[in-house]
């Protein structure tokens, strides 16, 4: 779910190696537009999730060098590179499971019970790649594999605000940190 064409794919393959080296992770790659094209690339830190300027300038900077070299592209594009936000995509069992408790929307490549759509509070990863969802009315949780996922994204609450503000908070404080032992360095 990272892409969703061929090219988003060769895109990923090009960018992955490229955010390992700074520490990110590629949370999802689209290659988009008809008169413009645009390479949209969601990326957030191995470390905490997060997403500042700099980390977004400096993956654009990296990737913007490598893609000229590769030239994936035969027209010219625009690249875009962002930090999925909160109400990100989900594209991953590892991050279906760091969100466990929150409301998430899930869109299946198929029928399931005479539907594709499903909404409810993610309830964590089985198997490796069964994606539990409590659904509303339902007892049980609902459990569907991870292959079957076109696409799923987290929906917007006070509780998921919450935690991002908490996070950025974290996050923030470590970059300051860090600022700071810069600074001490030179």
């Amino acid at each position: 779910m990272k892409t969703k064409t061929d090219m988003d794919a060769r895109i990923l393959a090009i960018a992955e190696p490229v955010a390992d080296d700074l520490g990110l992770d590629i949370v999802r790659i689209r290659v988009m537009g008809n008169k413009r094209t645009t390479v949209q690339i969601m990326a957030e830190r191995k470390s905490d999730g997060m997403m500042n300027v700099k980390n977004c300038a400096d993956l654009s900077r990296a990737l913007s060098a490598v893609m000229e070299v590769e030239d994936p592209l035969v027209e010219g594009y625009a690249l875009e590179v962002s930090s999925p936000g909160v109400d990100r995509p989900l594209t991953t069992p590892a991050q279906f499971a760091r969100h466990e408790g929150y409301l998430a929307r899930i869109e299946l490549d198929r029928l399931v019970e005479g539907r594709k759509r499903f909404r409810g509070i993610l309830a964590g990863v089985e198997d490796g790649d069964q994606i539990g969802i409590n659904l509303e009315g339902e007892d049980e949780t609902a459990f569907m594999p991870f292959d079957w996922i076109s696409e799923a994204k987290l929906l917007i609450t006070d509780e998921l605000i919450a935690k991002g503000q908490e996070i950025a908070a974290a996050a923030r404080a470590q970059d300051n940190n860090n600022d700071d032992l810069s600074l001490e360095e030179e």
